[in-house]
């Protein structure tokens, strides 16, 4: 027959009872503490060690003294070229420097790349000069458009698409990037603007929101 626990026995277990719930309820808040920082790093990945401009370009050759001539909107496509070597390898170095193949975080590095590293320097008064991506990264200088034009060009030569987004007086980049998180984009988009140079990754200064904006398809 077996034997009746005795009262101070049903006492001493029903003290240790309420301890087992509160230690499995502390391991199960370690357990997702510990997971979802880990899921956080899988689904917004960001890049380490954003280079330098003199990590990455290695510019051989001279810079063409030809004067470009702008007459429509349209001719502003020419000078994103994300097929030119010189680009591309500029746009590997930088992703396998910065990023371990998640194509969110090559597309933040590419964005950081030109933010850090590219001065703004606006045109004189009443004058458009406009740059070729190659002579942005060659200066390390440049206005709004030709900014943008080496951030396109950089994106689209690891298979982002783009648009270029002109506001009155300014002039920056929208990209499509489907694995970003929901909270990056406006209608789909991840608006980019290089010259603010307090914006992160998918912001842009809160006036150009409320600006009147056309876009240019930049894409080959």
């Amino acid at each position: 027959m077996n034997k009746l626990p005795t009262f101070p026995e049903v006492v001493e277990e029903k003290k240790r009872s309420p301890l087992r719930y509160i230690l499995a309820v502390f391991l199960i808040f370690l357990l997702i503490v510990m997971i979802i920082p880990y899921y956080n790093i899988k689904l917004d990945p960001r890049p380490e060690n954003i280079p330098s401009v003199e990590d990455v370009f290695f510019f051989e050759g001279t810079l063409s003294n030809k004067t470009y001539h702008i007459s429509t909107v349209q001719d502003f496509k020419e000078f994103v070229d994300p097929t030119n070597p010189v680009i591309k390898r500029t746009a590997n170095l930088i992703a396998t420097k910065t990023c371990s193949g998640e194509r969110v975080c090559q597309a933040k590095a590419m964005y950081y790349f030109v933010r850090d590293n590219i001065e703004y320097v606006p045109d004189p008064v009443n004058f458009e000069y406009v740059e070729p991506a190659v002579e942005v990264l060659f200066s390390k200088g440049a206005d709004c458009e030709s900014g943008t034009f080496l951030l396109a060009s950089l994106l689209e030569s690891i298979g982002v698409d783009t648009e270029l987004v002109f506001v009155p007086k300014h002039a920056f980049l929208r990209a499509k990037i489907p694995d970003a998180l929901k909270s990056y984009k406006i209608e789909g988009w991840v608006y980019l603007d290089w010259t603010c140079k307090n914006c992160e990754f998918g912001e842009i200064p809160l006036g150009n929101s409320f600006e009147k904006r056309t876009f240019l398809d930049v894409g080959r």
